[in-house]
């Protein structure tokens, strides 16, 4: 369930704003987005499981408080990510 090395890196690599870049919003942002979407195909199938379900919706809160905070000091970069995630305003 969790989140591969090699996924994790092409995020970044896919996403960084320099070459060292690992801790931007904009990665981190794509790493829980990624980590969300894998969290909810497990609970379409395993329906009763509350304790994933709490983890998926602290996930989404994280994402959440990073996109309004993205949003409050570029809003450019916020409307690049939502866009390039297909994410829901």
């Amino acid at each position: 369930m969790a989140i591969t090395k090699e996924r994790k890196q092409a995020i970044i690599g896919d996403f960084r704003r320099a070459e060292n870049d690992t801790g931007s919003p904009e990665v981190q942002i794509a790493i829980l987005t990624s980590r969300i979407g894998e969290l909810t195909e497990h609970l379409q199938t395993h329906k009763k499981d509350y304790a994933s379900r709490r983890g998926l919706l602290m996930m989404v809160s994280r994402r959440r408080r990073l996109l309004d905070y993205l949003k409050r000091t570029s809003p450019q970069r916020y409307l690049e990510i939502i866009r390039r995630l297909e994410i829901r305003k």
